[in-house]
């Protein structure tokens, strides 16, 4: 499509992946999109979710087509990123909603790809922490290539950016492989200090905080969009457990120089970066006062109401 024919509006949508995060955004954007006269919106799948026998996704694609989004057929990772642009040219907005599923190259394969078909609107991949302030050489080498891609759209003029930073997944806390949160022995493991603090936001909120972010206007440009579903420390976290369930929670303390000693003794483990990377309590939480929800006035779901309708019985 290219700047040249792009009135500034986001009508013709491309997301990219359908899974956690890409499921809410499709529904959120669709939905904003029907005020947006000639408005489409597509999303790219790989050929396995679309023959996949898995209940799961079957019941995605038939969501999909439901709502009226048109399904492309694509990978990331089998795509040359000539591949990728060609199809990208299609597009007015392209919206990254892959994570690290792709592999490591893969958001910088998008970027590249974005640049060269002359997108005029991205939003990359970005949906987590504050890259910026955790800054290069942390525990999560996975940070530094998204450093990579934020300089990459920092260095041109041509395609217009937006970059929504929404801390961790709310969910993420209490999954057992994360452990920041231990269910069934009630316990809470403070990463870093029972002070240090995280923002967290459901999928559902991102998906519609993206939407509204998508069609702000005046439109948003060149930005890093900060939003929240709460942002909490960890000894707030085991004293919201506490009251909603109705049960005493134990705090341990997981110290940053512990976390990174484990680290060290397994160096290629996903989640003991992720843990020493968040215990250093840089870049992994923001005031919600100060986020785009707050200040339009949109309401966000917050730990205790998650706790309340996901965790109580």
């Amino acid at each position: 499509m290219g700047q040249t024919t792009w009135n500034g509006v986001s009508r013709n949508i491309l997301i990219i992946g359908a899974g956690e995060l890409g499921m809410p955004v499709l529904r959120s954007v669709v939905r904003r999109a029907r005020d947006v006269q000639g408005s489409s919106v597509d999303v790219l799948l790989r050929g396995s979710t679309l023959g996949s026998a898995a209940s799961s996704k079957r019941r995605d694609v038939a969501e999909i087509r439901e709502l009226g989004i048109g399904i492309v057929q694509g990978d990331l990772v089998e795509s040359t990123i000539d591949d990728l642009a060609e199809l990208f040219s299609n597009y007015d907005t392209v919206i990254g909603c892959t994570g690290i599923t792709a592999g490591l190259d893969a958001p910088m394969k998008v970027a590249q790809a974005a640049l060269l078909a002359k997108l005029p609107r991205y939003f990359p991949w970005q949906f987590g922490v504050d890259f910026d302030v955790i800054g290069r050489g942390s525990p999560q080498d996975i940070f530094d290539s998204q450093l990579d891609v934020r300089d990459l759209l920092r260095s041109q003029h041509q395609t217009e950016w937006v970059i929504i930073s929404t801390g961790m997944f709310m969910n993420y806390l209490f999954e057992p492989g994360s452990g920041m949160v231990d269910l069934p022995n009630d316990t809470v493991i403070a990463l870093g200090t029972a002070e240090t603090a995280v923002t967290v936001t459901t999928p559902e909120d991102i998906g519609a905080l993206t939407a509204e972010i998508l069609f702000a206007e005046p439109r948003i440009q060149n930005e890093i969009v900060y939003v929240a579903g709460d942002t909490i420390t960890y000894g707030q976290l085991a004293e919201t457990l506490e009251e909603v369930l109705g049960r005493p929670f134990k705090l341990q303390v997981s110290s940053a120089p512990a976390l990174m000693a484990e680290l060290a003794a397994d160096p290629e483990n996903m989640t003991r970066k992720y843990r020493a990377a968040f215990a250093l309590g840089r870049g992994v939480a923001w005031d919600k006062a100060d986020t785009f929800n707050a200040h339009h006035g949109i309401s966000t779901t917050t730990l205790r109401e998650w706790v309340k309708a996901n965790l109580s019985t």
